[in-house]
């Protein structure tokens, strides 16, 4: 998508854009090889100018460079270019940000391979194995996750980061992220139950001395990161139909890994008698 793009361009709005897409110069070849732009002289110089600059940020992998320059509801786009070096993931917490309040455990996935951390074992972990990483994709991890890895790891996560919640919310789904995946048809496996709310009384469980609730608990983290990037193609296929350059470009639906952690219904179940939690 990114060779197709214009909009990142200074002076270049979605207005321009789509009226060069309109007049048939769906990507940056198609610029060099029209010898009559729909532009004025200075602009055709402008686009020309940047378009081989944006050639040149891509073959040397510089996502930062379109991050900074795409407006911030098409920071989608970086997606395919850069999904052989994506991390999706996501955080668990013992509560929403009291500076008592930590992380419990994270889930790192990258369409390959699941990587946990677990507060007291190898959380410190994560900053550096995120680091390795040129996009992140999170749900929400722009106004909670990555300030909680900042605060509590040290972790600058600077890189390009797109957050399905402005995403799948500029497309109707709301509702957190259990409430785009049913919208979507995602399903849970069993871990319907499960909120991060329940995530804290598996992680006070684990403590007691049930190993059982620390792999559930995983469970729920993976499968929230693991979704992520079901959800990431479903949106990026979804705003790419909004524009004119067809269906060609969109991506098929990624298959996902067995879970590499089992959920215990047994504990589950306790749990929800226990604190009186009603089924969703």
């Amino acid at each position: 998508m990114l060779k197709h793009t214009f909009c990142h361009i200074p002076g270049f709005g979605a207005g321009t854009e789509r009226s060069l897409w309109q007049a048939g110069l769906h990507g940056w070849d198609d610029i060099f090889n029209q010898p009559n732009l729909p532009l004025s002289s200075k602009k055709e110089a402008t686009l020309h100018s940047h378009i081989r600059e944006s050639i040149a940020q891509l073959q040397a992998g510089n996502g930062d460079y379109f991050y900074g320059l795409l407006p911030s509801d098409q920071q989608w786009r970086l997606f395919p270019a850069f999904r052989d070096q994506v991390a999706y993931f996501d955080i668990e917490t013992t509560g929403l940000g009291d500076p008592s309040d930590y992380i419990t455990t994270i889930v790192l996935y990258d369409g390959r391979q699941v990587r946990s951390y677990v507060s007291g074992q190898n959380l410190g972990d994560f900053a550096r194995d995120i680091a390795d990483y040129r996009l992140l994709v999170s749900y929400n991890g722009k106004t909670f996750d990555a300030p909680f890895v900042r605060r509590c790891l040290g972790a600058p996560l600077d890189q390009p980061h797109i957050d399905l919640r402005y995403v799948l919310g500029s497309l109707g789904y709301r509702g957190g992220l259990k409430g785009c995946e049913q919208q979507l048809g995602i399903p849970r496996q069993g871990l319907e139950d499960i909120d991060g709310s329940f995530a804290i009384l598996l992680w006070h469980d684990y403590q007691r001395g049930n190993a059982k609730a620390l792999d559930t608990l995983l469970a729920y983290n993976a499968l929230d990161v693991i979704n992520l990037e079901i959800l990431m193609v479903l949106a990026y296929n979804a705003k790419l139909a909004k524009t004119p350059l067809g269906l060609e470009h969109h991506l098929p639906l990624p298959t996902s890994p067995s879970l590499p952690f089992t959920a215990d219904q047994d504990t589950i179940q306790r749990l929800r008698s226990q604190h009186g939690w009603s089924s969703y």
